[in-house]
């Protein structure tokens, strides 16, 4: 079943209706133990309540990316996956929990598109969309990104991408380019799903 064919979970608590909400994150890191930062990332996401796990993709290695006309720095390739799961929890929280993660292990924003030791985006979240400069939904270069579609496409291929297609044909029209951008599947790496 995909995150479009789901009718939405409604639940009283408290006196509110609460939606739960199919949720994408993708993760990467460039820096120290790539797979590690990914685990830990993983792991401290479900540490708290709010999330139920619903899959993550196999472990991609991309080059370090930019849009077109942006300089990136020398660094190492990246780590990614796509995380898939669901929650009751609002946008806002989920960011704010997203950004302690970074936080934590020593993310550092001194250098636009430079390396780090983690990265993690909410693709989508839901059918909610949202011009927020601190959260827009769905993220708004992620149709561009190779390093997002094609783990994606791996979970969840039918799924639309908003305004831009299926995920499946726009991942494998990313991959066609080929280039720099084009995700390399790790098979010698794997994750532990979350506790």
């Amino acid at each position: 079943m995909t995150a479009s064919d789901r009718m939405p979970d409604r639940t009283a608590t408290g006196g509110h209706m609460l939606v739960e909400h199919r949720v994408v994150f993708s993760i990467g890191s460039n820096l120290g133990d790539r797979l590690d930062n990914i685990q830990e990332a993983v792991d401290a996401l479900f540490d708290a309540p709010g999330l139920n796990y619903v899959a993550f993709s196999p472990v991609y290695e991309t080059a370090p990316y930019a849009p077109p006309g942006e300089t990136i720095p020398e660094q190492g390739d990246f780590l990614n996956i796509v995380l898939v799961a669901d929650t009751r929890l609002p946008p806002e929280n989920l960011l704010e929990r997203v950004l302690n993660i970074e936080t934590s292990m020593r993310r550092e924003r001194q250098v636009r598109w430079g390396p780090r030791t983690l990265d993690i985006d909410i693709v989508v979240f839901g059918d909610i969309s949202s011009d927020d400069p601190d959260l827009t939904l769905p993220h708004p270069r992620a149709h561009e990104r190779a390093f997002v579609l094609v783990p994606w496409a791996d979970i969840e291929p039918d799924v639309l991408l908003p305004g831009h297609g299926r995920v499946g044909d726009l991942a494998q029209a990313k991959q066609a380019e080929g280039g720099p951008s084009a995700c390399r599947r790790r098979e010698d790496l794997a994750l532990q799903q979350p506790a």
